[in-house]
């Protein structure tokens, strides 16, 4: 595969023509201003819907951009992808637009959601590969076969055509508001939206801080711009799949060590809670992924006060089997979900203590698992509570150990609570 120059920055001549490419391929999504983010911390917050684009995500801008450039040798070998799920939709999109054959290689773990949309999308001219349990893993296998067949490997986020592809928000942003922008927030994955959107925002808007989040389970760009070189990690962790790379893209790291005024952290929990906050109170839906940049607002909810703030709001591929994990983690995080072993007196009426005697007007059971055993004094459950103020937790652990029904916490206990609930 050829060596990219560590040194290539893209320029606004090639994102021009990347945006003449899209024309009508691409929605050009609404900036559309949220008064309740904006009441919430006091300050003009834009959301860039890249969830309302034509595959959920705005990862069809760099696919089709990157497909549409290749020669007719090219397009008629075929091409190859690796992908979590939106790129891979991205891909799909444009060969059956372009009517070129794509194989497509995504992680076994992908959420169903995304790989039934990439078969519709894709029809006839896609083969599906699902391989190992990380976008990483999917990748080496896509590379391989690359290699095999001759087949062009269309990287997700390193590479020219895709950075510009994907810039091209960073265009629609600075066409649609005729205010300064003050900060944007967006996600960080491998560092293709990134690397173009920042490099638009240094040329024609210098004066915007451009702040980067990814998750705290792959902190691949963090770790990177720490040791000031590309660093693969070890492991990570595959939750926020359209954002979970072990190691980011070499013209990525270059061009946002040069761009990204800061790099963010966020928890997967944060995540969680901002899902479902955008749900409930904005009626929009969004992947992990799509809420990287709103979820980082709370870290600078000083900084921004009375600014004009844009956020990306990357996708919306959110497969709706995973909203109880969510909604679990969400409430995890906020410190309202709380997992105990439980002894209960082997006796008629220790259950009914229990509920009357310790758990507040409020609590709720949401998980209970117990066996009466013969011949001892006391039996272990495995309980799990929901309770409305995180506050109340102190009171209700004292109320179990007085009334000797206390055995243990699991929440700060990850391995056994994983192995028993």
């Amino acid at each position: 595969m050829k060596t990219l120059s560590k040194t290539y920055f893209p320029t606004l001549l090639n994102i021009q023509k990347a945006a003449n490419r899209l024309d009508g391929i691409i929605q050009h999504t609404p900036l559309s201003k949220s008064m309740i983010y904006s009441n919430k911390y006091d300050a003009s917050i834009l959301l860039k819907r890249e969830d309302l684009q034509n595959v959920r995500s705005y990862k069809i801008r760099g696919a089709y951009n990157k497909i549409a450039s290749l020669s007719s040798t090219e397009k008629q070998k075929g091409i190859v992808c690796a992908s979590a799920g939106n790129h891979a939709q991205g891909v799909a999109f444009s060969c059956n637009k372009k009517n070129i054959h794509g194989t497509i290689f995504m992680p076994s773990t992908t959420p169903q959601q995304k790989i039934e949309k990439v078969k519709w999308f894709g029809e006839s001219n896609v083969t599906l590969m699902l391989v190992g349990d990380t976008f990483d893993d999917a990748k080496k296998k896509a590379l391989k076969y690359s290699n095999e067949t001759q087949k062009t490997f269309i990287h997700p986020f390193d590479d020219p055509q895709i950075i510009e592809g994907q810039a091209t928000i960073g265009l629609e942003i600075l066409e649609q508001t005729s205010q300064p922008i003050d900060y944007l927030f967006l996600p960080v994955g491998g560092g293709g939206l990134a690397a173009g959107v920042s490099e638009v925002f240094k040329t024609l808007s210098p004066n915007t801080k451009i702040i980067g989040a990814e998750p705290k389970g792959a902190p691949s760009m963090h770790t990177s711009l720490q040791k000031n070189c590309t660093i693969s990690l070890e492991s990570i962790n595959p939750f926020v799949d359209g954002a979970a790379v072990k190691k980011v893209g070499e013209l990525n790291f270059e061009i946002c060590k040069s761009n990204l005024d800061n790099m963010l952290l966020i928890d997967e929990g944060a995540l969680c809670s901002e899902i479902l906050e955008l749900y409930n109170k904005e009626a929009i839906v969004v992947e992990p992924a799509g809420a990287l940049s709103l979820s980082s607002l709370a870290q600078y909810s000083q900084e921004i006060k009375g600014k004009n703030v844009v956020c990306i709001v990357s996708g919306s591929n959110n497969d709706i089997t995973r909203m109880e994990e969510i909604k679990e983690k969400a409430l995890l995080y906020n410190q309202l979900k709380h997992y105990f072993l439980v002894k209960f007196p082997q006796r008629s009426g220790a259950l009914r203590q229990f509920v009357v005697d310790i758990l507040g007007p409020n609590d709720d059971i949401t998980h209970f698992e117990y066996t009466k055993k013969n011949y001892k004094e006391k039996g272990t459950a495995i309980v799990g509570l929901e309770i409305k103020n995180k506050n109340s937790l102190e009171t209700l652990i004292d109320k179990m150990k007085q009334n000797g029904f206390f055995g243990e916490y699991l929440n700060n206990k990850p391995l056994l609570m994983e192995t028993l609930v």
